[in-house]
């Protein structure tokens, strides 16, 4: 499987971790993309041991990517998420503005990872941190 990701957010601490992981684990995508608001466009991060340019987050930024991992803010996931997921990605969502839609699953990987498969809004969205610890620890119980 290869794939183009992007990840929005991408110069936050959060957003940078998400890059880091992606390399760490050798995610086969073929191109990865770094978006980010007007302010940080022009920024470079580091992957892949190059340096990615980012990129201002606009709708057409979404074309041809297969998966769109946010940690932007509710205000940003509420506005470009959907953009993302009508242009064809998967969009994985780290903030709370997706949390409490019916239409939208409420994913922990280690506790129920089959959720992410019905997902009408084309949206996935996770628990805040401590929430996901959390579940993890409470899932065996």
């Amino acid at each position: 499987m290869s794939c183009v990701v992007a990840v929005v957010g991408a110069t936050g601490l959060v957003g940078r971790q998400m890059l880091r992981t992606l390399e760490k684990r050798g995610f086969p995508a073929t191109k990865v993309l770094a978006l980010a608001s007007a302010r940080s466009a022009g920024k470079t991060v580091p992957f892949g041991g190059a340096e990615l340019t980012v990129q201002e987050a606009t709708a057409a930024r979404f074309e041809g990517v297969d998966y769109a991992i946010f940690s932007a803010g509710r205000g940003v996931s509420r506005e470009l998420a959907p953009l993302a997921a009508s242009a064809g990605a998967v969009v994985i969502d780290n903030s709370s503005a997706w949390r409490m839609d019916p239409d939208v699953p409420l994913v922990v990987p280690e506790v129920n990872q089959a959720a992410a498969a019905n997902r009408p809004k084309g949206i996935i969205a996770n628990p805040n941190c401590s929430t996901i610890q959390m579940v993890v620890a409470l899932k065996p119980i």
